[in-house]
Order: structure tokens, then sequence, then C-alpha cells
């Protein structure tokens, strides 16, 4: 059973529009204040930026910082700051992402480099990395800044690890894991953790919100890798294959090696040590067949219970729960 077969046979009542619902409030000033801070006096800043920050994205990451908010109770306005600060951080390096893997395609839309060309990119994400710093010494904790501090440089450091493993076949699930914690699951686990440092909790409940966004952000990668070779285009919001044909290695296809026959690990090889789709129908059928979707999907399964278990000693409320449903619909996907 694959990915999009499973949440078939298991779908969530809720929806991530009625999850956003709960924080609708919160969400139209966390907007305003993107908007804001979008402005600029060189018209190609602002034309690359709201191009891509309003593209159509759900804003997954902001929404973890207004929920986890919520969740702790916290009373006051600088988590609206730090949601912004998280999807200004989250742009940027899409931007980026985009230059480097030559990606056409970014939410179902031409990506801005295809648009504006890789210069404007990488300098406009520039610009959203620095306004994003701006704005953090806007918030005055230093604690928060740290955190955020940390994540960008993280986020940097896993961009540079995975360029190294490019078109290389000898990669671990080991390594691939701290590719996907450095580049995607490390921006989640601050946004959850900035939740607490604002109210001020204790280290054990600030520990647990790190648990969970690290976990979530574990869950959602390893989906997403999995629908680059088993979804539709427009499902995916990026051309299939685009992993595969820019040499990188994920999940699927180290199992897929590691259980697959002889000659189908000389396929996969291949593949990854040239790049291009020559080959993604065999070997989306070897994926298949080797049980790789199966499990990424377990591993997946596993991540999204771990965010959930780091949860159980929050007090319950709805914005609980409402973590609970996202770490649900990360391997539900249909975001």
């Amino acid at each position: 059973m694959n990915l999009m077969q499973i949440a078939k046979k298991n779908p969530l009542a809720i929806s991530f529009d009625d999850i956003a619902a709960l924080v609708s409030s919160d969400r139209y000033e966390v907007d305003q204040l993107i908007s804001q801070n979008l402005e600029s006096d060189v018209i190609l800043v602002s034309q690359v930026s709201e191009y891509i920050l309003l593209s159509g994205g759900k804003r997954l990451r902001p929404l973890i910082v207004l929920l986890a908010a919520r969740a702790l109770d916290y009373r006051g306005e600088q988590h609206i700051q730090a949601a912004a600060i998280i999807e200004f951080i989250h742009t940027a390096t899409l931007l980026h992402d985009d230059v480097v893997d030559s990606s056409s395609r970014r939410r179902g839309q031409d990506s801005a480099n295809t648009v504006f060309g890789n210069q404007a990119s990488v300098l406009v994400g520039d610009f959203l990395y620095s306004r994003a710093f701006q704005m953090m010494v806007d918030i005055d904790n230093m604690r928060v800044m740290q955190v955020l501090a940390d994540a960008t440089n993280t986020i940097a450091s896993g961009e540079v690890m995975q360029l190294m493993n490019i078109n290389d076949p000898e990669i671990t699930e080991a390594d691939y894991r701290q590719v996907i914690y450095r580049k995607t699951a490390r921006l989640f686990e601050a946004g959850s953790q900035i939740a607490a440092v604002l109210k001020s909790y204790d280290d054990e409940t600030e520990s647990s919100m790190i648990s969970y966004g690290r976990h979530l952000g574990t869950a959602f990668q390893l989906v997403d890798d999995a629908l680059d070779f088993n979804a539709s285009a427009d499902e995916l919001g990026k051309n299939i294959g685009d992993d595969l044909a820019e040499g990188k290695v994920t999940l699927p296809l180290i199992h897929a090696m590691k259980e697959g026959s002889d000659e189908d690990r000389k396929i996969i090889r291949k593949a990854i040590l040239e790049g291009g789709l020559d080959q993604l129908d065999r070997i989306t059928t070897i994926i298949k067949s080797s049980g790789a979707f199966q499990y990424t999907a377990n591993k997946a399964r596993e991540a999204a219970n771990d965010a959930i278990e780091s949860l159980k000693n929050l007090p319950d409320s709805k914005y609980k729960q409402a973590l609970i449903d996202i770490a649900e619909l990360s391997i539900q996907r249909r975001f």
C-alpha cells in the first residue's frame, strides 16, 4: 500500500483549513505583517518577494508557531512576529533552493528563478533573510534570536551537505536523515520551540515542543520525498522526479537499492550518478516492488506518532488537538 492509498484508507475528518480557522485572526495579523515587511524602494525586490510569498502556499510553518503559542496559553503578541519571521526564512530558502536545483516549478506555478532569473532570486532571498533578522531585533528577546539564528545556520549547513551528496549512490539512510533534519525539520523545530521560549516555560516543556517540531518536520519531508515518485505534478506542485533528475538520493531510492535485485541497483545507481529521468518509470516500478514506498510510509508514521507523543504533557485544548491533527495530516498530504 502506498502513501496515497494510506491517506485514502484513513482519511482525517478535519482539514487543514479547519485547523487554520482556529487562529484566523492571528493568521490575518501575520499576513499583514508579512505584507508590510515586503515593502522596498527597490521595485524588483517587492515583485519577486510578493510573487513567491503570495503564490498560494499554506504557510504551515507559521501556523505551527501560532498553534503552539495558543496551546501553551501565550497571551502576548510576539508570536505574530515570530511566525512572520519563520515564513521569511522559509521563503528565502525556497528562492535559493530553486536556483541551486535549477527548478522550474514551485507550488504549481513557474518558480521565481524561471520568471525573474537566478540572480534576482538569489539576491531577493538574501533580502528576505536580512529582513527576517531585522524583525528578530524588533522582538527584543535574545533567546528567540538565538533559536532563529541557530536554525538559519543549520539550514544553510544542510543545503551544503545536500549539495555534497548529489550524485552519490553510497549515501546511507543516516546521511539522508541528517540532511532532512537540517534542511526541513530544524525550522519546524524552531517554530514550535519559540512558543515555549516566549511563554518562558520550563526546560521540559521546551524540550517537548522541540521534539514535536523535529518529528513533524521529519514526517513531512519523508512523505514529500516519496511523493516525488508517486504523485501527479498538480498534487505535488512541482515536476515529478525532480529529485532524481538532480541526482538527489532520498529514502525511497536508498531502500530500493538495499532491497532490490542487482539489476535494480544498477539502474538506480546509474540514474543517481548521471541524473535525468530516462528511467523514471522503471525506477518507480522498482521502488514499488521493493517495498520502498511502504517502508517510507512506515517511517513517516513513526515520526508522526513521535510528534504526537511529544505533546502528551501539554494541557488539553483545541490548539493541542490541532497540533495532533497536523501531525496526522502530514502523512495524508493534501496541503
